[in-house]
């Protein structure tokens, strides 16, 4: 029987030095149809490396924003189901993809966040935090239903999350023994790493706001 039911979408934004291993792990997995790389206007050779390990790339030609590339993905993709990963992941293999993209298949989730490894503590208190990680399949009807406002940058994840939660749809997040990232301050210095930590951590702190607002209002 053939597995391959479902489809691998990888936004990325410079990652030519990190998403070959990423992309080359999701073309071994079979549970993928195709391997989609959004390249959102990068400047280096990500696109170049992630079709020399076996993606169909799409190349955005100004930075959209990680929504507007998983959006972008997703209507260039046909299956049913669709898995999304970070482009910077270390230590990332096709059984971690399994881990993520069973629970959907199965039908005993309609989405699936992975959880990466940040040591037993920190990762056994994430199952009680907001999943936020980039890791996660999901049937791509529940992200067709997240209207535009909503996908742009870390908001599509809050949206995403709380989608699933309003509806009472059953969703959750599956650890990821040995994943790391490469960390912003190992790409840009720790002065900038730190600015963009602090912005992302706003961002994600407002995304989860509005959507709770905009649901309790009716508009979501």
């Amino acid at each position: 029987m053939d597995q391959a039911v479902a489809t691998a979408i990888v936004p990325a934004y410079n990652e030519a030095k990190t998403i070959s291993p990423v992309v080359s792990e999701l073309v071994r997995s079979p549970y993928f149809k195709e391997v989609i790389v959004v390249s959102d206007g990068s400047t280096d050779e990500t696109a170049q490396v992630a079709e020399q390990a076996g993606a169909t790339v799409y190349q955005l030609p100004i930075k959209n924003g990680k929504g507007a590339a998983m959006q972008h993905g997703l209507a260039h993709s046909e299956t049913e189901i669709v898995a999304f990963f970070d482009a910077d992941l270390k230590g990332f293999t096709a059984d971690h993809a399994e881990r993520i993209i069973l629970p959907v298949l199965t039908g005993a989730r309609v989405m699936n966040v992975g959880l990466r490894d940040r040591g037993s503590i920190i990762t056994g208190l994430m199952h009680f935090l907001p999943l936020i990680g980039g890791e996660r399949a999901v049937y791509r009807h529940v992200f067709e239903a997240i209207p535009d406002r909503y996908i742009q940058g870390f908001m599509i994840e809050s949206a995403l999350n709380y989608y699933c939660r309003s509806r009472k749809l059953t969703y959750g997040g599956v650890k990821l023994p040995g994943i790391k990232i490469v960390h912003k301050y190992e790409k840009v210095g720790y002065l900038r790493g730190l600015i963009e930590y602090i912005k992302m951590s706003i961002e994600i702190i407002k995304a989860m706001t509005i959507v709770r607002i905009d649901h309790w209002r009716g508009k979501f």
